[in-house]
């Protein structure tokens, strides 16, 4: 081994391509220095070298995102005067267009929400997009919207200018160096193997681009990601001029910029192809892949024919190369849950140069201060399933994500085409005779509504208004508040801990008390970070002194798995078993519950046997051991059902073989939504994330002060004493009957944005569009300051009446729950 090489780093970064090095740089600027960057080949040799280098903002809809693709452009602007290397960073401008009315729709509310974040957006109509792309045919366009700060960079001088800053800051950066594996202590990462040695490391970040699900697999972390064919042409010099606008439409799946006075013309086909599904070749450094005219020839005809002067250009380059893709299209950011201290910034789905900066700024105050500093809910690793990663997946899902990645998904009503049926709930069939739509999440198959047995499901598209089903979900809606419905709610996970210490292996992960739990009791709570946030809500329950059942949502299941893992001690008997594929659970709610579900059990279930926030086994039906919960998710008397998943059927059955008479009938998650956002419920992947705390998400409630010793209790106590939060969620409902919510509206106070809403729904009982809404007040946000002023939400541009309140909209006292 030649003496320069290191055998220790503080951090190591695995890649060398524009995510390695914003990461490295980034952390040199927080201070860290002994950080050293192994590339195998050169630096950009993966794919950062033939990226388009397209800096824009198109399809941000997100806090985390947005922030990364500003953070990337502004840094790109500014990065030559402090390396004194050009990014190649040219502000001319954005332009995407719209030829449907529902993404112009779409395209009019991302302007708005950006417009929070400072950045201007104009909408322009055809003559004016003729104006600013006089070489395109406007005819189809309905609307277009302009960003003039965006434009476009050179991929290679990106990455060099950062890995120049980096080094000044006093990392360290190797190349021709080949890390053929990490090393792990138990559950926690050592180092990392190359061809040149063993280099020790606390921390180590995977960011080696396609190459990372295969290092991820030989330590037994799941990356589930997959390199797939991308496309784009670069035709002869015909005098475009530098200052063209990059140009992105949908309706053709091309994106359009200069390129050395002629057009550069990218694919992002909706039928597209994975590359190379067991392993990337090592050796493929700057690499190509021979292009499949046959297959793309179509969707290039189609993109060239937005440009009627293409049809007379010479063709100088026409090039495919390989791009990894994810599950969701989102990033896979973050520590592993599998392994502490390792962490991933991979799975960039062809915007690595455009979110790099941003991407960069993010994973190093992470590694740094121990936790995200936003909300990162959509990005994080350990929101993806092992099932991701399987051949047959990655390859079928892959088909459509390009498509999906440029805009195939642009309004409510979307749902992934591939790929499904991984996960099914012991009653799938059953759903699918009362004709259930199905959504999907996590790989789970989940009803979002029922067009009832025999009936035909009505179609879904994509939109911005009132869907076909619209009645069905207030039918569903009604069931419960009035009689009694039943939510097979089985995709939940659902850990056992058992064994001496399971009580001090809980109590160490929640901010409540497991310890002092009786027997039976349920308690609903919170896993908490350094910083406060939250990794997850979740409900507790003492099935025996030895013995917890941990329940939280399918979007949290490895984390959550990881979070009681890493929480039994060396010296605790205790175990952690992931029991989701074992049990369904099915949520009987409603006025009648008691009614229905006491006509098939020997057990009391009165007020006084079965109180509110207890539990205890019982017969139900032909099943002997039911767990049974007096919980709700709705607002109403309710029961939960843990059942065995061989007798899950019968159980179902047997409960609508019971219930007819009582107005049972299925409800799917629309429905459910409505239901609990009437009562102010908490959804965590909607309305909650890892950057809200209980106190500013209004649940504070689950916090035990008494306790000594939490994850973040002290950042916890520093909120509490600071007194009332500046941000909070609130609820809120609409006074006008006819307008929806869905997602990221403004809400205003006397006039002014003071929040936006994060999860809208239809609340039938209230008779109009209810949300959970992030509100902001520099003295406070208090009951007092939302009742004195003038609260509206602006939907469609349109500033619409509401009220706004810290407790819950629907049956705030609780009776209904208590009944």
């Amino acid at each position: 081994m030649p003496s320069a090489f290191p055998q220790r780093a503080q951090v190591v970064i695995v890649g060398g391509g524009v995510i390695g090095v914003s990461i490295a740089y980034h952390l040199t600027k927080l201070g860290w220095r002994d950080v050293l960057v192994l590339e195998r080949h050169a630096i950009t040799a993966g794919t950062t070298w033939h990226a388009a280098g397209l800096i824009t903002s198109a399809g941000m809809t997100d806090d985390a995102s947005l922030f990364m693709s500003i953070h990337s452009r502004e840094l790109y602007a500014r990065l030559e005067e402090e390396t004194g290397l050009s990014t190649g960073f040219r502000r001319c401008g954005h332009l995407h267009v719209a030829t449907i009315p529902e993404r112009v729709e779409s395209l009019r509310r991302e302007a708005a929400y950006a417009k929070r974040f400072g950045q201007e957006s104009h909408e322009v109509g055809p003559s004016e997009i003729a104006e600013l792309w006089p070489i395109a045919d406007t005819s189809d366009i309905l609307r277009g919207f302009y960003v003039p700060v965006e434009g476009r960079a050179n991929p290679y001088d990106v990455a060099m200018s950062l890995a120049r800053g980096a080094r000044t800051g006093g990392a360290t950066i190797t190349e021709g160096v080949s890390v053929t594996g990490i090393t792990r202590d138990g559950d926690r990462v050592t180092g990392v193997i190359t061809d040149q040695g063993t280099v020790e490391a606390e921390t180590v970040v995977l960011s080696a681009g396609i190459w990372s699900r295969q290092l991820g697999d030989a330590i037994g972390v799941c990356v589930p990601l997959q390199a797939a064919e991308h496309y784009y042409l670069i035709t002869e010099p015909f005098g475009v001029s530098p200052d063209l606008p990059v140009l992105e439409d949908p309706s053709t799946y091309g994106y359009y910029r200069e390129e050395t006075g002629g057009l550069l013309v990218g694919l992002f086909e909706p039928d597209a192809r994975a590359w190379n599904l067991e392993a990337i070749p090592a050796d493929f450094a700057f690499g190509e892949i021979e292009p499949d005219w046959e297959r793309v020839g179509p969707f290039v005809d189609a993109a060239m024919a937005r440009v009627p002067a293409l049809k007379n250009v010479g063709v100088r380059k026409f090039f495919c190369g390989p791009e990894s893709f994810t599950s969701d299209v989102h990033p896979l950011l973050g520590e592993s849950p599998e392994v502490r201290g390792l962490f991933t910034a991979t799975g960039l789905n062809s915007l690595g140069i455009l979110l790099g900066g941003g991407v960069g700024a993010v994973m190093a105050d992470w590694i740094v201060n121990g936790h995200p500093p936003m909300d990162l809910g959509g990005y994080t690793i350990d929101r993806t399933s092992p099932h991701e990663a399987t051949p047959r997946f990655r390859r079928d899902r892959t088909v459509e994500q390009l498509g999906v990645l440029f805009g195939d998904a642009y309004a409510p009503g979307w749902t992934a085409a591939t790929a499904r049926g991984v996960r099914r709930s012991p009653v799938h069939e059953r759903l699918v005779r009362h004709g259930a739509r199905f959504d999907t999440t996590t790989g789970w198959e989940w009803a979002d509504f029922f067009a009832g047995e025999g009936q035909p499901v009505p179609e879904v598209a994509q939109s911005w208004g009132r869907q076909p089903y619209w009645s069905l979900v207030e039918e569903e809606h009604r069931a419960v508040r009035e009689a009694v419905g039943l939510l097979d709610m089985s995709f939940m996970c659902k850990f056992v801990v058992e064994g001496r210490d399971a009580a001090a292996v809980v109590d160490r992960v929640v901010v409540s008390d497991a310890a002092g739990a009786p027997v039976g009791r349920v308690v609903y709570t919170a896993a908490c970070h350094g910083g406060g946030g939250m990794w997850a809500d979740l409900t507790f329950t003492r099935l025996a002194e030895d013995k917890f059942l941990v329940v939280g949502t399918d979007l949290v299941s490895r984390r959550l798995e990881a979070l009681l893992r890493r929480a039994v001690g060396d010296a605790d008997f205790a175990t952690v078993t992931d029991v989701t594929a074992g049990y369904a659970l099915f949520s009987v709610q409603g006025p009648r519950s008691r009614e229905l579900v006491s006509r098939l059990t020997s057990a009391d279930l009165s007020n006084e046997a079965l109180p509110y926030l207890s539990s205890r086994y019982a017969d139900v039906g032909y099943a002997p051991q039911v767990w049974v919960q007096r919980v709700t998710y709705v607002g109403e008397l309710g029961y939960e059902l843990h059942v065995r998943a061989d007798l899950a059927l019968g159980v179902y059955d047997a409960l609508f073989e019971s219930g007819s008479d009582l107005g049972l009938r299925n409800v799917g998650m629309s429905a459910l939504n409505g239901l609990r956002i009437e009562k102010g419920y908490r959804d965590y992947g909607h309305d909650i994330s890892n950057d809200d705390t209980p106190l500013s998400a209004g649940i504070g409630f689950v916090v035990d002060w008494k306790k000594a010793a939490f994850p973040g209790r002290d950042a916890l106590v520093r909120q509490r004493d600071a007194g009332t939060p500046t941000e909070r969620l609130v609820n809120v409902l609409l006074l006008d009957p006819e307008p929806l919510l869905w997602h990221n509206e403004d809400v205003l106070h006397d006039g002014e944005v003071v929040g936006e809403v994060e999860e809208g729904a239809y609340g039938y009982t209230l008779g109009g569009a209810v949300a959970i809404a992030t509100m902001r007040h520099e003295a406070g946000v208090t009951a007092d300051w939302l009742a004195a002023g003038r609260i509206e939400v602006v939907v469609d541009g349109r500033p619409c009446p509401a009220r706004a309140q810290l407790g819950p909209l629907y049956d705030p006292k609780r009776e209904r729950i208590r009944a």
